[in-house]
C-alpha cells in the first residue's frame, strides 16, 4: 500500500511541475495588464497621433472612419489593453488614434 501512495505522490508532483510554466504565464499576463498605466490623451505622444479615449470624439478627424476603435486595431493587445504604438501604457478599448489599422 505504501508503494501506491508513493507512486501517486510522485505522479501528482510531476504533473504539478509540468503545469507550473503554464500557471506562471497566466499570472504574469494578468500582473502585466495591471502594471500598464492608462495613456493620458494630453501626453505629447498621444497628441502626436491624435489619440482619444472615445472614438466618437475623433469623428471630425479626416482619417477617422465609423467603427474604428482601439480594440479592433492590429496594434491593440486585448490581454493587456496595450498598444504597440504606446508600449508604456494601456489604451481605452473604445479609443482611437490616427494610426488605426485594421486587424489582419
Amino acid at each position: 500500500m505504501a508503494n501506491k501512495s508513493r507512486r501517486d505522490f510522485m505522479r501528482n508532483s510531476m504533473l504539478g511541475l509540468a503545469a507550473l510554466p503554464l500557471g506562471a504565464g497566466i499570472l504574469s499576463k494578468t500582473a502585466f495588464a495591471q502594471e500598464l498605466p492608462r495613456l493620458d490623451p494630453s501626453a505629447s505622444n498621444a497628441q502626436a497621433l491624435n489619440y482619444v479615449e472615445d472614438a466618437s470624439e475623433a469623428s471630425d478627424h479626416p482619417a477617422y472612419e465609423e467603427g474604428e476603435r482601439c480594440d479592433n486595431c492590429m496594434f491593440f493587445n486585448a490581454d493587456t489593453e496595450g498598444c504597440q504604438l504606446f508600449p508604456e501604457n494601456s489604451v481605452a478599448p473604445a479609443g482611437w488614434c490616427q494610426s488605426w489599422t485594421a486587424q489582419a
